[in-house]
């Protein structure tokens, strides 16, 4: 397994890398926010040399206009991972089904060369989702055990607690698998 974290606007820009492969930055919600601590966050993983994937909180509604301002902040690296956030938003809605897979599908086929994951926590995969899409893989949140996610799917990331920071592992067995996986080798 391999260790990560996500961050957003919440954390520093000079988050701690040590014992990282990989990071998830919040990139954007809906058709309005970007995190201002977009490129400095991107930047201090790169210069961390880990795997970097980014991020966008799903609202419902003009799904083509999210995906194309996601894609518009989200830095387009080969080797990049891009996900889709899948959650309630602060209005207490949340996008459908049928949304969040032409999300995903969108972003696809815009950033072919992109790997695209679902983010989601295990009571809306286990009780909103109906389809089990989730593009190239899933990214779990389930606060147990690392790496032991308590559901019967196959998952690529899985988000275990929120203390101090959003702490995820890989379910990988290298860096390199890692990165030949983001790069569609």
């Amino acid at each position: 397994m391999l260790r990560g974290i996500d961050v957003s606007a919440y954390q520093p820009s000079a988050y701690n890398t040590a014992g990282l492969s990989f990071v998830f930055v919040k990139a954007t919600e809906g058709r309005t926010y970007v995190n201002p601590k977009l490129a400095a966050q991107t930047e201090r993983a790169r210069d961390a040399g880990l795997v970097v994937g980014f991020y966008h909180f799903l609202w419902p509604g003009n799904l083509t206009a999210q995906a194309e301002y996601f894609l518009a902040k989200a830095p387009e690296k080969r080797g990049d991972i891009l996900a889709v956030d899948w959650e309630t938003t602060g209005a207490g809605s949340h996008a459908s089904n049928a949304e969040k897979d032409s999300f995903i599908r969108t972003l696809k086929r815009l950033r072919p060369q992109q790997r695209v994951v679902l983010y989601c926590n295990r009571d809306f995969w286990l009780n909103v989702d109906t389809t089990s899409y989730a593009g190239d893989g899933l990214w779990i949140a389930d606060y147990v055990t690392a790496g032991k996610p308590r559901i019967k799917a196959k998952w690529r990331f899985h988000q275990y607690t929120s203390t101090p920071v959003d702490t995820n592992v890989a379910d990988f067995a290298s860096v390199a698998a890692l990165r030949s996986w983001a790069l569609a080798e």
